[in-house]
């Protein structure tokens, strides 16, 4: 990578910048709610079905034969380094986020104390298309007025983040936090250019 092309730096939200554990802890409670399936059990089923799919909770939900439950964005919070990467990242590069999210996505950012160190929010609700299709890749591209090559897209996921933007030409980094860290890449466009365990070595990276 040419650290010297890059303009823009994008960020996926759940998993990445926000930590989304006690979410799925609190919606696998609510999904085992009254059945014989323990929480270990269905979390540990999660884990082995994110070796080679990143749709884990449907796909435990389907294989208990059960109903989903709804997902609460109330229960995210910021990653403890999220804010010092944001803030240290800002002063060399604009902050943009292409995420896949309900309504709303800048007001959570906003109450997380995240959304002061971000240029451009690009979330599917809003635009009515989600990743990984690479319209809303483009779609944040030609708002930030940047090119590819410009570009890079931090992730958790392999599908939704890595992949498209491979394809698309953006440099990427895949955060490995959330089940999203139990993925394998198998072919040469799950590569990412790089591999980071914490928003606090994305900082480094870009330093």
């Amino acid at each position: 990578m040419n650290i010297t092309n890059i303009k823009w730096i994008f960020f996926d939200i759940g998993s990445t910048l926000v930590d989304e554990s006690i979410a799925y802890r609190n919606r696998i409670e609510r999904t085992i709610a009254n059945t014989y399936i323990s929480y270990d059990e269905f979390y540990q089923r999660m884990v082995e079905i994110s070796k080679h799919d990143q749709n884990a909770y449907n796909k435990a939900v389907k294989f208990y034969g059960l109903t989903k439950a709804p997902w609460n964005s109330n229960d995210v919070f910021a990653y403890p380094e999220a804010e010092n990467c944001l803030s240290e990242l800002g002063k060399h590069y604009k902050i943009g986020i292409i995420a896949n999210q309900e309504l709303g996505s800048e007001q959570r950012l906003e109450k997380l104390s995240l959304l002061k160190y971000i240029d451009l929010v690009i979330a599917s609700a809003e635009e009515g298309v989600s990743k990984p299709d690479l319209r809303i890749f483009q779609i944040a591209l030609d708002r930030a007025n940047c090119k590819t090559e410009e570009a890079v897209m931090v992730g958790d996921r392999l599908d939704n983040d890595i992949i498209p933007a491979n394809k698309i030409g953006m440099t990427t980094v895949w955060i490995k936090q959330g089940f999203g860290s139990y993925a394998e890449p198998k072919t040469v466009e799950e590569q990412p250019d790089y591999i980071v365990n914490s928003l606090a070595e994305i900082a480094e990276l870009f330093r």
